[in-house]
Protein backbone atom coordinates (compact mmCIF):
# COMPACT_ATOMS: atom_id res chain seq x y z
CA UNK A 1 0.00 0.00 0.00
CA UNK A 2 2.92 2.12 0.96
CA UNK A 3 4.31 1.90 -2.29
CA UNK A 4 1.61 1.55 -4.62
CA UNK A 5 -0.45 3.92 -3.10
CA UNK A 6 -4.13 4.78 -2.36
CA UNK A 7 -5.86 2.57 -4.81
CA UNK A 8 -2.49 1.81 -7.00
CA UNK A 9 -2.34 5.80 -7.41
CA UNK A 10 1.34 6.00 -7.25
CA UNK A 11 1.41 3.24 -9.60
CA UNK A 12 -0.99 4.70 -12.01
CA UNK A 13 0.34 8.25 -11.78
CA UNK A 14 3.88 6.46 -13.45
CA UNK A 15 1.77 4.95 -15.74
CA UNK A 16 0.35 7.83 -16.92
CA UNK A 17 4.12 9.78 -17.17
CA UNK A 18 5.79 6.82 -18.58
CA UNK A 19 4.90 4.69 -21.97
CA UNK A 20 4.69 1.56 -19.24
CA UNK A 21 1.63 -0.36 -18.14
CA UNK A 22 1.84 -1.83 -15.34
CA UNK A 23 0.23 -4.85 -13.42
CA UNK A 24 0.18 -5.69 -9.85
CA UNK A 25 -0.58 -9.51 -8.24
CA UNK A 26 0.32 -9.17 -4.25
CA UNK A 27 3.81 -8.23 -4.09
CA UNK A 28 4.48 -8.41 -7.05
CA UNK A 29 4.78 -5.76 -10.10
CA UNK A 30 4.86 -6.78 -13.53
CA UNK A 31 6.30 -3.88 -15.89
CA UNK A 32 5.59 -3.49 -19.89
CA UNK A 33 6.47 -1.11 -22.47
CA UNK A 34 9.37 0.80 -23.55
CA UNK A 35 10.03 2.83 -20.57
CA UNK A 36 9.95 0.12 -18.40
CA UNK A 37 13.37 -0.20 -17.23
CA UNK A 38 12.44 3.59 -16.33
CA UNK A 39 9.08 2.42 -14.45
CA UNK A 40 11.80 -0.15 -12.78
CA UNK A 41 13.99 2.36 -11.43
CA UNK A 42 11.69 4.80 -9.99
CA UNK A 43 9.95 1.93 -7.89
CA UNK A 44 13.50 0.74 -6.57
CA UNK A 45 14.00 4.21 -5.32
CA UNK A 46 10.75 4.98 -3.74
CA UNK A 47 11.29 1.23 -2.23
CA UNK A 48 14.40 2.16 -0.88
CA UNK A 49 12.87 5.28 0.61
CA UNK A 50 10.35 3.70 2.54
CA UNK A 51 13.04 1.05 3.87
CA UNK A 52 14.88 3.56 4.95
CA UNK A 53 12.20 5.13 7.18
CA UNK A 54 11.94 8.43 4.78
CA UNK A 55 8.03 8.99 5.15
CA UNK A 56 5.23 8.09 2.86
CA UNK A 57 5.77 8.23 -0.75
CA UNK A 58 3.89 10.81 -2.95
CA UNK A 59 2.92 12.35 -6.40
CA UNK A 60 5.92 14.96 -5.40
CA UNK A 61 8.47 11.52 -4.69
CA UNK A 62 7.59 10.07 -8.00
CA UNK A 63 8.41 13.65 -10.30
CA UNK A 64 11.55 13.71 -8.30
CA UNK A 65 12.67 10.90 -9.57
CA UNK A 66 11.50 11.73 -13.25
CA UNK A 67 13.67 14.69 -12.82
CA UNK A 68 16.89 12.74 -11.69
CA UNK A 69 16.12 10.30 -14.34
CA UNK A 70 15.64 13.23 -17.11
CA UNK A 71 18.69 15.09 -16.17
CA UNK A 72 20.59 12.07 -16.22
CA UNK A 73 19.61 11.16 -19.41
CA UNK A 74 20.11 14.23 -20.41
CA UNK A 75 23.66 13.70 -19.54
CA UNK A 76 23.59 17.39 -17.57
CA UNK A 77 25.05 17.99 -14.09
CA UNK A 78 26.76 14.45 -14.30
CA UNK A 79 29.35 15.43 -10.88
CA UNK A 80 25.86 16.36 -9.05
CA UNK A 81 25.24 14.42 -6.01
CA UNK A 82 21.67 12.91 -6.93
CA UNK A 83 20.44 13.13 -2.94
CA UNK A 84 22.18 15.56 -1.38
CA UNK A 85 20.43 16.73 2.05
CA UNK A 86 20.42 19.31 4.55
CA UNK A 87 19.85 17.42 8.01
CA UNK A 88 18.17 19.69 10.69
CA UNK A 89 17.32 18.48 14.27
CA UNK A 90 13.80 17.98 13.19
CA UNK A 91 14.28 16.86 9.74
CA UNK A 92 16.26 15.78 6.56
CA UNK A 93 15.44 18.04 3.80
CA UNK A 94 16.60 15.88 0.62
CA UNK A 95 16.89 17.40 -2.98
CA UNK A 96 14.17 17.04 -5.22
CA UNK A 97 15.48 18.27 -8.81
CA UNK A 98 19.09 17.92 -9.78
CA UNK A 99 19.73 21.40 -9.45
CA UNK A 100 18.33 21.42 -6.10
CA UNK A 101 21.37 19.12 -5.35
CA UNK A 102 23.70 21.31 -7.17
CA UNK A 103 22.41 24.04 -4.80
CA UNK A 104 22.63 22.76 -1.66
CA UNK A 105 26.17 21.26 -2.81
CA UNK A 106 27.11 24.83 -3.53
CA UNK A 107 25.16 25.73 0.05
CA UNK A 108 28.12 23.38 1.70
CA UNK A 109 31.17 24.78 -0.35
CA UNK A 110 30.82 28.50 -0.80
CA UNK A 111 30.10 31.44 1.92
CA UNK A 112 28.30 33.52 -0.99
CA UNK A 113 26.00 31.74 -2.75
CA UNK A 114 23.00 33.13 -4.88
CA UNK A 115 20.20 30.68 -6.13
CA UNK A 116 18.29 32.80 -8.97
CA UNK A 117 15.19 30.91 -10.86
CA UNK A 118 10.85 30.78 -10.68
CA UNK A 119 8.81 30.62 -7.53
CA UNK A 120 8.48 27.10 -6.18
CA UNK A 121 11.85 26.04 -7.26
CA UNK A 122 12.56 25.88 -3.34
CA UNK A 123 15.40 28.76 -2.94
CA UNK A 124 14.06 30.12 0.29
CA UNK A 125 13.15 27.10 1.66
CA UNK A 126 16.58 25.47 1.19
CA UNK A 127 18.39 28.64 2.45
CA UNK A 128 16.36 28.32 5.46
CA UNK A 129 16.84 24.91 6.22
CA UNK A 130 20.94 25.82 5.52
CA UNK A 131 20.61 28.38 8.13
CA UNK A 132 19.26 26.53 10.42
CA UNK A 133 21.60 23.61 10.28
CA UNK A 134 24.43 25.98 10.36
CA UNK A 135 23.26 27.23 13.54
CA UNK A 136 22.59 24.29 14.88
CA UNK A 137 25.89 22.74 14.21
CA UNK A 138 27.35 26.14 16.24
CA UNK A 139 29.01 27.25 12.88
CA UNK A 140 27.28 30.40 12.94
CA UNK A 141 26.01 32.21 16.11
CA UNK A 142 22.58 34.30 14.22
CA UNK A 143 20.60 34.25 11.48
CA UNK A 144 19.74 37.26 9.36
CA UNK A 145 17.29 37.50 6.98
CA UNK A 146 16.17 40.42 5.03
CA UNK A 147 14.30 41.87 2.36
CA UNK A 148 13.96 44.89 0.06
CA UNK A 149 10.70 46.53 1.05
CA UNK A 150 9.48 47.87 -2.15
CA UNK A 151 7.72 51.35 -1.75
CA UNK A 152 8.04 51.23 1.77
CA UNK A 153 7.64 55.07 2.03
CA UNK A 154 3.93 54.38 0.77
CA UNK A 155 2.56 51.43 1.12
CA UNK A 156 4.26 49.87 4.60
CA UNK A 157 3.49 52.72 6.28
CA UNK A 158 -0.62 52.06 6.53
CA UNK A 159 -0.17 49.13 8.17
CA UNK A 160 -0.57 49.07 11.57
CA UNK A 161 1.78 48.54 14.48
CA UNK A 162 5.52 49.14 14.56
CA UNK A 163 8.56 48.33 12.13
CA UNK A 164 8.53 44.78 12.65
CA UNK A 165 5.03 44.59 12.32
CA UNK A 166 4.95 46.10 9.17
CA UNK A 167 7.85 44.34 7.42
CA UNK A 168 6.26 40.19 9.05
CA UNK A 169 3.46 40.22 6.21
CA UNK A 170 6.61 40.47 3.69
CA UNK A 171 8.41 37.57 5.32
CA UNK A 172 5.85 34.92 5.93
CA UNK A 173 7.93 32.81 3.79
CA UNK A 174 10.91 32.72 6.03
CA UNK A 175 8.87 32.51 9.05
CA UNK A 176 7.05 29.52 7.41
CA UNK A 177 10.11 27.64 6.77
CA UNK A 178 11.70 28.14 9.83
CA UNK A 179 8.30 27.13 11.79
CA UNK A 180 8.71 24.08 9.80
CA UNK A 181 12.25 23.39 11.09
CA UNK A 182 12.59 25.06 14.44
CA UNK A 183 8.69 24.93 16.14
CA UNK A 184 7.40 27.89 16.48
CA UNK A 185 7.67 28.04 20.24
CA UNK A 186 11.33 27.98 19.73
CA UNK A 187 11.67 30.40 16.49
CA UNK A 188 9.77 32.66 18.87
CA UNK A 189 12.58 32.11 21.83
CA UNK A 190 15.79 32.84 19.28
CA UNK A 191 13.90 35.68 17.94
CA UNK A 192 13.50 37.69 21.26
CA UNK A 193 17.23 36.69 22.08
CA UNK A 194 18.26 37.94 19.05
CA UNK A 195 19.84 34.85 17.72
CA UNK A 196 17.10 35.40 14.77
CA UNK A 197 16.79 38.47 13.79
CA UNK A 198 14.28 39.45 10.58
CA UNK A 199 14.38 43.35 9.38
CA UNK A 200 13.88 45.39 6.02
CA UNK A 201 17.09 45.45 3.88
CA UNK A 202 17.54 49.16 4.40
CA UNK A 203 18.70 48.20 8.55
CA UNK A 204 21.46 46.45 7.28
CA UNK A 205 23.23 49.55 6.14
CA UNK A 206 26.24 50.81 8.27
CA UNK A 207 27.03 47.01 9.91
CA UNK A 208 29.39 44.54 9.24
CA UNK A 209 27.81 40.78 9.79
CA UNK A 210 30.03 38.32 11.18
CA UNK A 211 29.37 34.78 12.68
CA UNK A 212 26.00 34.95 10.91
CA UNK A 213 24.29 33.18 7.93
CA UNK A 214 22.70 36.25 6.14
CA UNK A 215 19.76 35.47 3.58
CA UNK A 216 18.74 38.18 1.47
CA UNK A 217 14.92 36.87 0.21
CA UNK A 218 13.68 38.78 -2.71
CA UNK A 219 16.63 40.16 -4.22
CA UNK A 220 15.21 41.35 -7.47
CA UNK A 221 13.63 44.06 -5.84
CA UNK A 222 17.06 45.69 -4.83
CA UNK A 223 18.42 48.82 -6.51
CA UNK A 224 21.92 48.36 -7.61
CA UNK A 225 23.06 50.47 -4.96
CA UNK A 226 21.50 48.24 -2.26
CA UNK A 227 22.70 45.27 -3.78
CA UNK A 228 26.39 46.67 -3.53
CA UNK A 229 25.26 47.72 0.03
CA UNK A 230 23.95 44.03 0.96
CA UNK A 231 26.99 42.36 -0.14
CA UNK A 232 29.76 44.73 1.71
CA UNK A 233 28.02 43.88 4.81
CA UNK A 234 29.93 40.43 4.60
CA UNK A 235 31.94 39.82 7.97
CA UNK A 236 34.18 36.97 9.05
CA UNK A 237 32.95 33.34 9.50
CA UNK A 238 29.44 34.28 7.48
CA UNK A 239 27.83 32.77 5.10
CA UNK A 240 25.46 34.94 2.28
CA UNK A 241 22.64 33.87 0.44
CA UNK A 242 20.82 35.56 -1.81
CA UNK A 243 17.39 34.50 -3.65
CA UNK A 244 14.91 35.91 -6.19
CA UNK A 245 13.38 35.66 -9.49
CA UNK A 246 14.94 38.24 -11.83
CA UNK A 247 12.23 38.10 -13.89
CA UNK A 248 9.85 38.79 -11.31
CA UNK A 249 10.93 42.31 -10.60
CA UNK A 250 8.56 44.96 -8.76
CA UNK A 251 10.59 48.32 -9.38
CA UNK A 252 9.53 51.18 -11.17
CA UNK A 253 9.78 50.87 -14.94
CA UNK A 254 13.60 51.30 -16.24
CA UNK A 255 15.26 50.89 -13.10
CA UNK A 256 17.92 48.32 -13.07
CA UNK A 257 17.88 45.26 -10.76
CA UNK A 258 20.63 45.02 -8.02
CA UNK A 259 20.15 41.15 -8.47
CA UNK A 260 20.36 41.23 -12.24
CA UNK A 261 23.45 43.73 -12.30
CA UNK A 262 25.28 41.53 -9.50
CA UNK A 263 25.08 38.38 -11.74
CA UNK A 264 26.61 40.12 -14.47
CA UNK A 265 29.14 41.62 -12.07
CA UNK A 266 30.20 38.83 -10.45
CA UNK A 267 29.37 35.36 -12.74
CA UNK A 268 32.75 34.69 -13.17
CA UNK A 269 34.51 35.00 -9.52
CA UNK A 270 35.38 31.64 -8.41
CA UNK A 271 34.40 31.86 -4.48
CA UNK A 272 30.69 32.97 -5.65
CA UNK A 273 28.41 30.27 -6.79
CA UNK A 274 25.25 31.29 -9.22
CA UNK A 275 22.25 27.97 -8.72
CA UNK A 276 20.05 29.02 -11.87
CA UNK A 277 16.62 27.22 -11.14
CA UNK A 278 14.08 26.77 -14.56
CA UNK A 279 10.58 25.76 -14.57
CA UNK A 280 11.41 22.20 -15.10
CA UNK A 281 12.64 22.42 -11.35
CA UNK A 282 9.26 23.74 -9.79
CA UNK A 283 8.60 21.52 -6.76
CA UNK A 284 5.47 22.86 -5.96
CA UNK A 285 1.92 21.62 -7.05
CA UNK A 286 1.99 20.19 -10.86
CA UNK A 287 0.02 22.71 -11.70
CA UNK A 288 2.25 25.89 -11.13
CA UNK A 289 4.98 24.89 -13.33
CA UNK A 290 2.15 24.34 -16.05
CA UNK A 291 0.63 28.38 -15.27
CA UNK A 292 4.60 29.66 -15.41
CA UNK A 293 5.26 28.17 -18.97
CA UNK A 294 1.33 29.32 -20.25
CA UNK A 295 2.80 32.46 -18.77
CA UNK A 296 5.78 32.58 -20.60
CA UNK A 297 4.55 30.89 -23.57
CA UNK A 298 1.95 34.14 -23.35
CA UNK A 299 4.44 36.71 -22.47
CA UNK A 300 6.58 35.35 -26.30
CA UNK A 301 3.22 35.70 -28.43
CA UNK A 302 2.77 39.23 -27.01
CA UNK A 303 5.89 40.76 -27.88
Amino acid sequence: MALFGEYNANLNYIEKQLNVSISDRGNVITLNGNDAPVAESILRALLSKLEDGKGHISIANIDAELRFLNEKDNKMDKDTTPRKAIKVKKKSIEARSPRQAAYIDALDKKDMVFGVGPAGTGKTYLAVAKAVALYEAKMVERMVFCRPAVEAGEKLGFLPGDMQDKIDPYLSPIYDALYDFLGKEETEKLLESGQIEIAPLAFMRGRTLSDACVILDEAQNTTSAQMKMFLSRMGDRAKMIITGDPDQTDLPIGQVSGLSEAISILKNMDDVSFTEFTIDDVVRHRLVAKILRAYDKHKKISR
